[in-house]
């Protein structure tokens, strides 16, 4: 019979590391990225975010004809759930030591997806889902990335992309009941 490693590092030696750059907060030293690196990446996702925050309420105020309202409330709803990312991806920024970038002077360069205004309700509906399209894209390329070296922006940016892949599956839906 082998003799196994201890599951958890020497207690003392845990406990002397913890009180190692304290004012690093959540960023031990085993964390294996670059922080700076990685708060780019999610104000980059963050600007994405609130351009789709922007988009869809412009949609939901502009929305007109016979599904309008049916669609207006998909497009608020939407608007919801992506300030609630934002809010989560600021939160992660700052535990990284990092800032959100809320500039909004540069926040559509720094957004994977685009403010696209649509003159009638399917093409605002087709430039939603397009956007989400890119989010999942971009997203995954993100959770990919990140893979087991840092486990808290990971899961947070899958439990993001689970939403994002069920906003297009809504806006497809929309698509086919309104066409």
């Amino acid at each position: 019979m082998s003799e196994s490693k201890p599951f958890l590092t020497d207690v003392s030696n845990l406990r002397a590391r913890a009180r190692e750059h304290m004012d690093r907060g959540a960023i031990t030293n085993t964390y294996t990225l670059d922080p700076a690196a990685v708060v780019n990446i999610l104000n980059q996702a963050l600007a994405t975010e609130i351009v789709c925050v922007l988009r869809y309420k412009r949609h939901f105020y502009s929305a007109k004809g016979l599904n309008k309202d049916a669609v207006a409330a998909e497009f608020l709803q939407h608007a919801a759930e992506e300030q609630g990312h934002a809010d989560r991806i600021s939160e992660r920024i700052t535990q990284l030591g990092g800032e959100p970038d809320l500039n909004p002077a540069t926040l559509t360069a720094r957004s994977h997806s685009e403010y696209v205004v649509g003159k009638d309700l399917i093409e605002m509906i087709r430039e939603n889902l397009v956007a989400e399209r890119i989010a999942i894209e971009s997203y995954s390329e993100i959770i990919r990335y990140l893979g087991d070296k840092d486990v808290t922006s990971r899961r947070l940016m899958e439990e993001i992309l689970a939403v994002e892949e069920e906003h297009a599956n809504d806006m497809l839906d929309l698509i086919d009941q309104i066409s």
